[in-house]
């Protein structure tokens, strides 16, 4: 698939073939559903937990007698239905945890990034790069490659070159920078365009290809 290569300022400068493999391969929707069900699940805490009546403070003994009171029959003034008694069937600490295999998940990646070549979302550029890392040259440019879309930009490494960059989107609520390895679904399909420099297809063909 071949894709026009742009500068900073939206102008056309060469042209680039991108693999086949990667973002010409075959669109699974079920996939991609379960890399992205996955990562969501993994990103939970699980931490959630209410006491029992085995946990709370208090009780001990019984309130009162069991008959010849003319109330009802309690064992602990900690039960459920007391005011701060213990709680029944409320939450308690799980791992959500989903497992799947790599290359099932770099298949959902090659078909996401496939859906956004098929929609001509993927704007490349010859060099991603700023004088300043300030948010009012990023936001020009952004708005000059994807108008009012909202961008994921990917960046091939953590250096020097792209540190503006990253410091430049950071206060953009439709902007995201992110490394070309840590690419994933949810990112991928949440942000109309993908953004990203030549040198970020090498990265991605280097794991993906």
């Amino acid at each position: 698939m071949e894709v026009d290569v742009v500068n900073m300022e939206g102008e056309k400068v060469n042209t680039l073939d991108l693999p086949a493999a990667i973002f010409e391969a075959p669109i699974n929707v079920d996939l991609m559903h379960q890399a992205y069900v996955r990562q969501l699940a993994n990103a939970r805490l699980g931490t959630h937990k209410t006491k029992t009546r085995s946990e709370v403070s208090g009780g001990g003994r019984k309130p009162w007698r069991q008959k010849g009171t003319g109330r009802a029959r309690q064992g602990s003034i900690r039960s459920a239905q007391w005011v701060g008694g213990g709680k029944i069937h409320t939450p308690r600490p799980r791992d959500y945890t989903l497992e799947m295999p790599r290359q099932m998940r770099r298949a959902a990646l090659r078909s996401a990034l496939s859906v956004k070549a098929a929609a001509k979302e993927i704007v490349l550029v010859d060099a991603l790069a700023l004088v300043e890392g300030k948010t009012r040259l990023m936001a020009k440019a952004l708005n000059t490659l994807v108008g009012e879309n909202s961008a994921l930009v990917l960046i091939p490494n953590n250096g020097e070159e792209f540190e503006l960059v990253v410091r430049a989107s950071n206060n953009l609520p439709e902007a995201k920078t992110l490394l070309a390895t840590y690419l994933n679904v949810r990112d991928l399909l949440g942000y109309d365009r993908l953004v990203m420099p030549v040198q970020a297809v090498d990265v991605l063909v280097s794991y993906l290809g």
